[in-house]
């Protein structure tokens, strides 16, 4: 009871600062990117607590207890591409001072592939807020009180309702705080659980030797790997929810210090977590994979203490779902409808973003009851969206020395993205189905290049020929 007491005020307080952040977002530029004055401890944690979500916990937790050591790879992959993104491109992103992901497609190449970049994201980031909503009900289920599926819905409420009150700027001055009493409480539950189960030395000899095989194990092969750090680790690179955070930095410098700052970070996290998960897998070896992490919260912690954490658990999956789902609605808006209507005024903007938060916000629902997981979820928006946007975005910020051309840019879009959601919908006896997501990050790179070369060569034709 003390814990459901603690998650209803925490929930509370959370919608009270959306309240008041309702006032002081005031424009479109507040509501999108929080006035565009984030420090590096607020850009940072945003970016921890965005990425701390239902994958990273609950699904991370779950990839320990059921294959050990290997399943760090989830998120340490997102720290290579965070590495990546701060070094390459972070000042660039920044830069472009722009709300969308889309946007800048468009400043690479030209409208139509913004428009189809736009529809992918829009698409695909469905399956990122459903992530987070699987996660949040269930760890709130633990309580003992109603189903999985029942705090999904009220999660879904919630979090759709914060979104919609503050935007950007309630999200940014929330996610510090989660993302400091997370650091704290997922070292605090390992500390404790690591002297329940014997320390490392426990460990070993409770569980397999396959648990402790890094990099690669029995339940893990480097194709497995390769398809970590393409199909996850590219969406740290190249991803709406990334780019948004780096938006809201108050500077260039500030941005790429954030992402750098928090790629390391990760690092001990995603141990920290893993190990979480393996000692669940010993002392509580009938439960599901991904009850590991709210089991452990629950049971080693004390009631005050594990109810704080489990509220901060769900503020950080409150958070990535409101990051995803906010920068779906801004482009499904700004990108989308706006094409169609562009006389919208910045009041009207603002009153139909928050009414595609609510209709996204019940689409991610309805995945989140069909799908039931958390990492199907996430490899089902990680797929499309790398299959088809990764590539032509990162080829973009080197447009001129490598040639590529909008035509190409849209045929890499729309074909590495269709593979990439073939390989994902439940349909049987579709050949070589478990590897479609590689094959369509290879025919999209094939795509962009091969289209760019025919087109830019018909133009050199054609240049010459008017001479």
């Amino acid at each position: 009871m003390l814990q459901l007491l603690i998650i209803t005020v925490y929930f509370l307080a959370i919608i009270g600062i959306g309240v008041w952040s309702r006032r002081r977002a005031g424009s479109q530029d507040g509501f999108f990117v929080a006035h565009r004055k984030g420090s590096l401890p607020l850009i940072t944690g945003s970016i921890i607590a965005t990425a701390v979500g239902g994958s990273v916990t609950v699904g991370m937790a779950g990839l320990g207890f059921n294959q050990g050591l290997t399943g760090a790879w989830w998120l340490l992959v997102g720290s290579i591409g965070l590495v990546l993104l701060g070094v390459f491109f972070a000042r660039k992103v920044r830069g472009s001072e722009l709300y969308t992901l889309p946007e800048l497609v468009e400043r690479q190449y030209d409208r139509r592939v913004s428009l189809a970049a736009s529809v992918l994201i829009v698409i695909a980031w469905v399956g990122v807020v459903a992530g987070q909503i699987v996660a949040a009900g269930k760890v709130l289920s633990i309580l003992g009180i109603g189903s999985v599926a029942f705090w999904m819905v009220v999660f879904t409420i919630v979090f759709v309702i914060y979104a919609i009150l503050g935007g950007q700027l309630s999200i940014i001055r929330t996610d510090v705080f989660q993302a400091a009493i997370l650091f704290i409480g997922i070292f605090a539950a390992l500390a404790l659980v690591f002297s329940q189960v014997g320390g490392l030395d426990g460990l070993k000899s409770s569980l397999p030797a396959a648990y402790f095989s890094f990099p690669t194990s029995p339940e893990f092969d480097w194709k497995m790997l390769l398809s970590f750090l393409i199909l996850v680790g590219a969406t740290y690179v190249v991803g709406p929810d990334m780019y948004t955070r780096l938006f809201c930095a108050k500077g260039e410098k500030t941005a790429q210090q954030s992402a750098i700052l928090s790629a390391f970070l990760f690092i001990p996290l995603a141990f920290a977590i893993i190990f979480i998960g393996m000692s669940a897998k010993v002392l509580y070896p009938g439960i599901s994979a991904e009850g590991a992490f709210p089991q452990v919260i629950t049971s080693v912690l004390s009631p005050g203490l594990s109810g704080l954490i489990l509220a901060a658990l769900v503020a950080a999956l409150m958070s990535s779902a409101d990051t995803c789902l906010l920068s779906q609605s801004v482009i499904l808006t700004e990108d989308i409808v706006k094409r169609a209507h562009p006389a919208l005024d910045e009041g009207k903007t603002v009153l139909l973003t928050r009414l595609s938060l609510i209709g996204l916000g019940l689409v991610a629902l309805g995945l989140a009851l069909a799908l039931k997981g958390v990492i199907s979820s996430l490899l089902f928006a990680y797929t499309v969206f790398t299959c088809g946007l990764v590539v032509p975005v990162v080829a973009g910020f080197f447009k001129g020395r490598l040639k590529v051309t909008p035509q190409g840019a849209l045929v890499a879009l729309i074909g590495g993205g269709l593979i990439g959601l073939l390989g994902k919908i439940p349909v049987p006896d579709i050949p070589l189905k478990g590897d479609l997501g590689l094959i369509g990050f290879a025919v999209s790179a094939i795509l962009l290049f091969g289209v760019s070369f025919l087109t830019g060569k018909r133009q050199s034709v054609r240049r010459k020929s008017m001479l």
